[in-house]
């Protein structure tokens, strides 16, 4: 459902089998995402690794949609986070590397050995024209790579999962708006 507060989230998404080389890497972040047990909220901290500021707090509500879902981000001080930090969650830890214009997610923990890169656009017509990097599956339209399944899935599936996407070496551009 369209609301005044939410805006389409025009992000395409893509499996990588390794980071990109350090060299070209302009940010690096660490990103610790809290999907909270029955919602669509995520909390999220984000600390530059390079200790240049001080941390992000952001709880979203990202809403599935065709082609595009909707996003609704409200940014907190460190004390709401702490408070809503003490809610049930399933919690996932990644670094994020920026190479612009992508973002690659290279994940902590029972996730070690994923990457995903995305990159998001101001219009549908950027989207459909982008060409990511070779070496890289599209799996904007595979919900098993999304945060919240991702989260919630037993890593060995994932990773299973991973695997086999990267075996198939297809890529599938997203469909254009109506």
């Amino acid at each position: 459902m369209a609301s005044k507060y939410a805006r389409p989230e025009r992000e395409r998404r893509f499996l990588c089998a390794a980071p990109p080389r350090r060299a070209g890497v302009v940010r690096r972040r660490l990103i610790v995402d809290r999907y909270l047990d029955g919602t669509r909220l995520r909390l999220r901290r984000v600390e530059e690794l390079d200790g240049s500021g001080p941390a992000v707090h952001k709880l979203t509500q990202k809403l599935p949609g065709e082609p595009w879902g909707e996003l609704t981000t409200m940014y907190l001080s460190e004390q709401e986070h702490a408070v809503l930090a003490g809610l049930r969650a399933a919690v996932v830890v990644k670094e994020r590397w920026s190479v612009p214009p992508l973002g690659y997610d290279v994940f902590h923990g029972a996730l070690e050995g994923l990457v995903l890169a995305e990159v998001e656009f101001e219009d549908d017509d950027s989207a459909a024209a982008y060409q990511p990097p070779d070496g890289v599956q599209e799996v904007t339209y595979d919900l098993r790579f999304t945060g919240g399944a991702l989260v919630r899935a037993r890593p060995e599936d994932v990773l299973a999962a991973a695997r086999a996407v990267q075996g198939t070496a297809r890529r599938r551009p997203p469909p254009r708006p109506a």
